[in-house]
């Protein structure tokens, strides 16, 4: 999700830096109300599509073995172990979902403003339009089919305020800036979003006055709109009186109308667009996936055949150990001794100086078994059997590889599971670790791969 998120970021900044550097100043008033919703829809659905044809395979070769590999116990989890439901819920989750609720809350005090003040004027039903006349004020404005008025406006500016208001009306532009009140509460966070609303929001008044302005002399509209009006403060409503926006409607009325070939401009989003899309289908596969290249996932695989070490003969152990030798590629061997070092609690089929520290281990004993202490209590508090997979009885093991970098992060999430239900739940688990003291080798940090298998049991 956050990489969903960014991507639409960066999607909208680049649609906005277009429309402000090559389409704001045209006077394609229509066209680039068209843009701005669209490019707004696309940053959202850009992220999803993607063209099998389009993939790229990348050969094993050039794909580097992680130089260590520690195996942890296997974790066996069952519906029962399942904790609150608050527990389960991460701390960015609660934010955005807290974000969200204040964000409509104030939605709603803003509906409930408009509600308030509807009832507080004198309403007049007209032939395409309803009338609200605000006692002792000059406000003018409009949401959807009712235009607020205040009294103290004369009628011959009424009369140009109201042909002004009709343009919003009829082409719902109050549809436009609701649709982005909605978007400011699912993505409260993102400035860009309030940034796409104002400039929809300018592009509303200039098509009104643009109209109107054909319709009137433009120097009678112009000394209309340079008179000081009350504004309501009502971010998804269109004001006729908008101050922020008086000059820039005054110099929009002046400006030549744009040549029709400017038009081309808006082809610009073609290539862009068609770039993204490939960007997002090229992924990087190994072109053997299917059947584990990676040693790692060799070995992986392997252990699910041999179930304990202490089942193999001493022979059996060392021809083990000098196969993952033989390999191995020479540089990124790092196996200890002649035919490598295999550990009986299954602490490692190879070595390392100093494995990554779980945070907590770093004063005890044996930081080797508090990692593996902690690596159980993280996944037993962040368990939850999804309910998809226990109505279906779904259950077996997941086997998970993944690295802990050389910052303590954790990196190269792979899973090999009977079900996506569980591989899922299990990328959803390790995903929340916490940043690791990360292991060296020969003195310096390194990038250490660990293999642990969640065994999914229903009872």
């Amino acid at each position: 999700m956050i990489r969903y998120l960014i991507e639409c970021l960066v999607f909208q900044l680049v649609f906005l830096m277009i429309y402000d550097f090559f389409l704001k100043k045209e006077t394609f008033f229509k066209w680039n109300r068209a843009y701005l919703l669209g490019t707004f829809a696309l940053s959202l659905v850009l992220p999803w599509i993607k063209i099998e044809a389009l993939k790229t395979t990348v050969s094993s070769e050039f794909i580097g073995y992680p130089t260590f590999l520690i195996q942890l116990d296997e974790v066996m989890v069952s519906p029962t172990n399942k904790v609150g439901f608050f527990e389960n819920l991460s701390t960015v989750y609660l934010l955005f979902v807290s974000g969200a609720l204040l964000a409509a809350f104030w939605f709603g005090h803003k509906l409930f403003s408009l509600f308030r003040l509807r009832q507080q004027g004198t309403v007049h039903d007209c032939n395409d339009f309803t009338k609200v006349v605000i006692r002792q004020s000059e406000i003018a404005f409009s949401f959807f089919r009712t235009v607020f008025l205040g009294d103290r406006i004369s009628e011959e500016k009424e009369r140009n305020i109201v042909e002004h208001e009709l343009v919003h009306i009829k082409q719902w532009h109050s549809l436009d800036l609701l649709f982005f009140e909605l978007m400011r509460i699912l993505f409260w966070f993102n400035p860009l979003v309030y940034i796409y609303q104002n400039r929809v929001s300018e592009l509303h008044e200039f098509i009104a006055d643009s109209k109107v302005g054909k319709e009137n002399k433009k120097e009678q509209y112009q000394l209309l709109l340079s008179e000081v009006f009350q504004t309501q403060n009502i971010s998804f409503v269109n004001q006729f009186f908008k101050k922020s926006l008086i000059k820039k409607r005054i110099v929009m009325l002046q400006k030549q109308k744009s040549k029709a070939i400017w038009q081309l401009k808006y082809t610009v989003v073609l290539p862009l667009v068609f770039g993204i899309i490939v960007f997002n289908s090229c992924q990087v596969e190994e072109s053997n996936a299917k059947k584990a290249d990676s040693l790692t996932e060799r070995i992986s695989l392997l252990e699910e055949e041999i179930t304990s070490l202490d089942s193999l003969t001493q022979e059996e152990k060392e021809a083990l150990a000098k196969m993952i030798y033989n390999v191995y590629p020479k540089e990124t061997r790092g196996i200890s001794g002649k035919y490598g070092n295999i550990n009986y609690s299954g602490v490692p089929f190879t070595s390392v100086d100093e494995a990554p520290i779980f945070p907590g281990c770093e004063n005890a004993e044996d930081t080797q078994a508090c990692f593996q202490e902690m690596m159980q209590k993280h996944i037993r508090k962040h368990f939850n059997y999804p309910q998809e997979a226990q109505e279906n009885g779904i259950q077996g093991r997941v086997n998970i590889i993944f690295k802990i970098s050389s910052d303590g992060s954790i990196t190269e999430l792979r899973l090999r599971g009977p079900d996506v239900l569980l591989e899922d739940e299990a990328r959803r688990i390790i995903s929340k670790l916490p940043k690791m003291v990360p292991g060296k080798h020969n003195g310096e940090v390194v990038d250490v791969p660990f293999s642990i298998p969640i065994s999914f049991k229903l009872r």
